[in-house]
């Protein structure tokens, strides 16, 4: 396991993000309304659009309770890592820390603004991959000085160009891998109070995952808080000291990060 250990003892604790008593629901289009019109072309987008302005929760919407009376201090050094299986409510938890998401029920007190991955760093499809990184870096808060001056850092820690020059290539012809790699190295040339990652590690090889996991590491030590959501548990253990462990929108367990995995693969197991 990587050495995470944090920077702050005990009594220099400083807290980051407050969860107290969230709950967070949202209104999804259901199959019935999702069914009319064939394949779902443009004229059944039409009638849901229509349809969400003549009754928010009319037939063929549901109410989704994603996540359900979660309570958490999260400290600054610290990286947390977020498990449970698919719709345990662990990417909506990231979106109401980012601000994206506005609970239901509770709060959420945060120091500094929290990043999330992908979306301060909104990339476009048809600009470069250089022209992505200014204007991604400019998202995250960096002056173009900055920008400038991290750019080749940037597109040699996401790797894209190292099989050819890929950073003047539109972004749509970039694999997904590729997209997410660099999305994280745009996030991760800033430090940040609160930075908030959904699966981006997954993407690149193990080299990459590497840097990625010494990146984490210096944001910690840097007085920041990171978040990660992975399906991969090696990469939580590697990553992260702690972690929270959610299953249909509830926290099941929250502690060492090697103690509630272990937890988690009997349950599953």
């Amino acid at each position: 396991m990587a050495e995470n250990s944090t920077p702050h003892s005990p009594s220099e604790r400083v807290p980051t993000v407050v969860v107290d008593g969230v709950h967070v629901t949202y209104t999804v289009q259901g199959a019935a309304t999702a069914g009319k019109g064939g394949r779902g072309g443009a004229a059944s987008a039409l009638g849901r659009v229509l349809a969400r302005g003549r009754a928010a929760a009319g037939p063929g919407t549901r109410t989704v309770h994603a996540v359900k009376g979660v309570s958490f201090a999260a400290y600054r050094g610290e990286a947390i890592g977020l498990i449970g299986s698919n719709g345990s409510g662990k990417s909506t938890l990231l979106k109401a820390v980012a601000g994206l998401l506005p609970p239901s029920r509770g709060r959420i007190y945060t120091q500094g603004q929290p990043s999330l991955l992908g979306v301060n760093a909104a990339l476009m499809g048809d600009l470069t991959g250089e022209r992505n990184v200014v204007l991604g870096g400019l998202a995250m808060g960096m002056t173009r000085e900055e920008v400038r001056d991290r750019y080749q850092e940037i597109v040699e820690f996401s790797g894209i160009n190292e099989k050819g020059d890929f950073s003047s290539l539109p972004m749509r012809t970039y694999s997904s891998g590729m997209g997410a790699r660099l999305r994280f190295s745009i996030a991760a040339a800033k430090s940040h109070d609160v930075l908030l990652i959904d699966e981006a590690l997954a993407t690149g090889d193990a080299a990459f995952r590497r840097r990625s996991q010494e990146r984490i590491n210096a944001l910690r030590a840097e007085a920041g808080t990171v978040f990660l959501v992975s399906h991969s548990n090696s990469t939580i253990r590697e990553t992260c000291d702690r972690a929270i462990w959610l299953e249909a929108g509830r926290m099941l367990m929250d502690g060492p990060a090697a103690e509630v995995i272990k937890a988690y693969e009997r349950h599953t197991g």
